[in-house]
């Protein structure tokens, strides 16, 4: 039994993880007594999903991260279902089913309360698909497989296991089931071909291993250093889409493995850079990204906008005590000069450029006594609060508590109103 890594006898085959998918080689199968998996920790809607297709006479499986944290002992934060359906026939069965994506089609199946849970159908790389077969144009466009296929088009094998909720067994075909008892993390396939068919699954594989704390196998990590370059090859859109999913929860062991590996100046361009070569710039960050993770773990939400100003103040800290003129054209040149590899939206970098000038505003005025509350009427002003409170007390703003609550502890002689009537520091011009 998986119980936080303890080593699992597998009937794996030697280097049965580079055995194409096309070959009928027989999966592992671990039983109810192998592993930790409970019908009691997978979500009831996802259960009645698949005792459905398995009744309608469908092969209907949970997989991806499910089946890796409930093996782990964790909790998944989503339930995602792969089955021989196709997504026409799932949409007849089933109530409230939306189908989305125009190259891989998948079916959304919507509960209450806007729960949604995703069913996608058994694909295929379409690369491994019969190149002299007169229909293989039609075989791409909808590229329909076995699970066995299936598996082998997904990233890494810990993330390739199969759970059949009727028979309550695990169905390995790449060695994930080793691979998590070891607590590696492990590319399926040679890693520099599949790094350089798509140089994101490098991000993929650090992210997983850092929020895990696992190792990286060997080869695969080997090929990281060798093919990390690759990433400034994807496109901007893309590298967004991986940002994104740092910004929610765990992010500081993320970021410390990126720069570890050399990839930070390849997602965040100059400011990667820069943390990459300046220990102590970095540091900051890491304190600033614990405190995040930790507020957040405490159940304290964070918009976007939010989590990026907090990324990116050690690196722009700098520019509000030396920089000339307006402070958000100081920004916006640093950022566009910055050359970042992920293509930030417009209205994002406005939103934490302006999160970024607020916060800047209030911790000068924390430290000379001078505030202008005029900017209490800033649309960001509320959300720059938030960030203020991460960065100077480590903490989220409790019940009631404010920054100007904070200001008048610090200065009680008045100054609020002395700022109301047009007072602004000299020397300051453009701070604000």
């Amino acid at each position: 039994m998986i119980q936080g890594g303890d080593p699992v006898p597998t009937e794996k085959e030697p280097g049965r993880e580079n055995v194409p998918p096309d070959r009928p080689v027989e999966p592992v199968i671990l039983g109810r007594a192998g592993h930790r998996i409970s019908r009691n920790d997978i979500d009831s809607d996802a259960l009645h999903i698949l005792y459905r297709l398995e009744r309608l006479g469908f092969t209907a499986y949970l997989t991806g991260g499910a089946v890796r944290d409930l093996m782990l002992g964790r909790s998944p934060k989503d339930f995602d279902i792969v089955t021989d359906a196709r997504p026409g026939q799932i949409k007849k069965r089933f109530r409230n089913v939306y189908i989305i994506g125009r190259r891989f089609r998948l079916a959304h199946v919507h509960f209450q309360q806007g729960k949604v849970i995703e069913v996608a159908t058994f694909r295929k790389d379409p690369e491994t698909g019969p190149k002299d077969n007169p229909e293989a144009k039609t075989e791409q466009e909808n590229p329909y497989g076995t699970p066995r296929e299936d598996a082998f088009r997904r990233d890494i094998t810990i993330n390739a296991l199969f759970y059949d909720a009727v028979t309550g067994c695990v169905v390995d075909y790449v060695g994930g089931i080793e691979d998590l008892a070891r607590r590696r993390v492990r590319i399926i396939g040679d890693p520099a071909a599949r790094y350089a068919e798509d140089a994101v699954r490098i991000w993929r594989v650090i992210r997983y291993a850092a929020r895990l704390g696992f190792e990286i196998e060997e080869a695969t990590e080997k090929a990281i250093h060798s093919h990390g370059h690759l990433l400034a090859t994807s496109s901007g859109a893309r590298l967004y889409e991986e940002f994104t999913k740092d910004l929610v929860y765990e992010t500081r062991p993320i970021f410390e493995a990126l720069r570890r590996y050399g990839i930070l100046r390849h997602i965040l361009g100059r400011a990667g850079a820069d943390y990459e070569a300046d220990p102590g710039m970095f540091s900051r960050l890491g304190s600033l990204l614990e405190i995040k993770d930790r507020a957040v773990t405490d159940g304290f939400e964070l918009a976007p906008e939010e989590t990026c100003a907090l990324i990116f103040w050690p690196w722009v800290e700098g520019l509000f005590s030396g920089a000339p003129g307006d402070m958000h054209s100081v920004l916006n040149n640093a950022f566009e000069s910055a050359r970042m590899g992920a293509t930030l939206p417009r209205s994002l970098r406005a939103n934490f450029i302006q999160i970024l000038i607020i916060v800047g505003h209030m911790l000068r005025a924390l430290h000379t006594g001078h505030m202008r509350w005029s900017i209490e009427r800033r649309s960001h002003y509320p959300q720059a609060a938030r960030v203020f409170f991460l960065i100077e007390k480590g903490r989220p703003p409790e019940h009631g508590e404010s920054f100007e609550s904070l200001f008048r502890q610090a200065y009680p002689s008045g100054q609020k109103s002395r700022q109301r009537r047009g007072w602004r520091p000299r020397n300051r011009a453009g701070f604000i």
